[in-house]
């Protein structure tokens, strides 16, 4: 199994990022998608979720309206759009694959957001 997070890099505070997380080794479209992320100090915090079937999406209060989830099932791959954003949102990115009580993790991408 293997979930690979792309996409993080430096942007300046108003900017936008997409993320990017290709997963294999496990049967994509029966997996519920998330998007996580961790600061120094702070906890791992969901920031999106995507269901198996794509249609019902759910999102952190802190970024609704700004970022944007979805899944593409033929390319085994799901995204994280980032519009609008802001220094707060500086942190590592994980990818996350879960069904029932079986979690997936990625390695994680920083996204780092300073002028």
């Amino acid at each position: 199994v293997q979930l690979v997070e792309s996409g993080g890099g430096l942007v300046q505070p108003g900017g936008s990022l997409r993320l990017s997380c290709a997963a294999s080794g496990f049967t994509f479209s029966s997996y519920g998608m998330r998007w996580y992320r961790q600061s120094p100090g702070k906890e791992r915090e969901l920031v999106a979720t995507v269901f198996s079937g794509g249609g019902d999406t759910n999102y952190a209060d802190a970024v609704k309206g700004r970022f944007t989830i979805a899944r593409d099932n033929a390319k085994n791959t799901v995204y994280l759009q980032m519009n609008s954003l802001k220094p707060e949102d500086t942190a590592v990115y994980y990818c996350n694959a879960w069904r029932w009580s079986v979690n997936y993790w990625g390695q994680g991408t920083q996204v780092t957001v300073s002028s």
